[in-house]
């Protein structure tokens, strides 16, 4: 286990020792989080690196990852704990079979510590070898008003309620960090228990830097003509804009395809890899790929 760091610096060095490339802004943030012991809020666009800095800091402080994914329809139950009731039924029949089994040692025993399901929340609150684990809580946005109001309780005292066994508290909070993509706004009480940021598109600089970190394997001259291309990409009227992970996920494709340089065809045969929606591959193949393309080499031609 690694202390946690005791500066913005060092944060910064830490996210960096695991590739993690970002600006003294979010460092800045990731560090008071991680001084105050409070919820860091990330929200932004998708695929700007939101969830990649909980994998990072559990890596760095070499805690373990606890990660609940939200969706729809999530429920408190889901979060924190199930019984396994088929290993129940099974006790039950045991015992009826064994007859004048004891009918209140028998439900202390099935409501007991063997036969519950730890679900990420609880799981969460326990005691950890290593210390407090890093709690992803990835995109909330996802739930449902109840569910909000429910974490908005379950952060303020790190504790989580099970009917049968009573309160489980944690001993040290668990260091949690919760992502949203904004497909729909969060209730500004969970807000204002978080430390906030909006994650943003890096600039090409930190892109370009991001890239070399995740794809090394990509010659720097078709890293430079990538970054620039999906900067000038964001600029396009998208339904969605490539995030940080399309423009590493687009670097490896290349690499794998031996390309040393893009063209329009190359761009156009690749797309998928960078956009997800039809409509955005359909408008940019071809002769906007081009434009595109000299528009970019521009760009790095007037940077150098």
């Amino acid at each position: 286990m690694t202390e946690t760091p005791d500066s913005i610096d060092a944060t910064l060095a830490l996210l960096a020792g695991q590739d993690y490339v970002c600006g003294r802004d979010l460092g800045t943030v990731a560090y008071l989080a991680l001084a105050l012991r409070r919820p860091l809020f990330l929200e932004g666009a998708a695929g700007t690196g939101k969830t990649e800095i909980a994998k990072a800091l559990a890596a760095g402080l070499g805690r373990r990852l606890i990660r609940l994914q939200c969706y729809e329809g999530l429920d408190a139950a889901s979060a924190i704990y199930e019984w396994d009731f088929a290993a129940q039924m099974i006790a039950i029949r045991t015992a009826e079979a064994a007859g004048g089994a004891d009918r209140a040692a028998l439900q202390a025993e099935l409501f007991s510590d063997a036969y519950l399901i730890r679900r990420p929340l609880l799981e969460a609150m326990e005691p950890q070898e290593g210390g407090p684990p890093v709690l992803l809580i990835d995109e909330v946005d996802r739930t449902d008003a109840p569910f909000e109001a429910f974490l908005l309780e379950a952060l303020s005292d790190y504790q989580v309620t099970i009917p049968e066994l009573g309160a489980v508290k944690a001993h040290e909070p668990p260091i949690v960090i919760l992502t949203s993509n904004r497909t729909r706004e969060v209730h500004d009480a969970l807000k204002r228990r978080c430390l906030y940021h909006w994650v943003d598109y890096p600039d090409q600089a930190r892109e370009l830097a991001i890239l070399h970190a995740r794809a090394p394997e990509c010659a720097a001259a078709l890293s430079a003509e990538i970054v620039a291309f999906i900067q000038r990409l964001r600029g396009e009227d998208l339904f969605k804009n490539p995030g940080v992970a399309e423009t590493v996920d687009w670097a490896r494709c290349l690499v794998a395809l031996d390309a040393v340089a893009l063209s329009p065809e190359m761009v156009t045969d690749t797309l998928g890899a960078v956009l997800k929606y039809q409509d955005d591959i359909a408008r940019i193949a071809g002769s906007e790929a081009a434009r595109i393309l000299d528009d970019a080499r521009a760009d790095i031609a007037r940077a150098s």
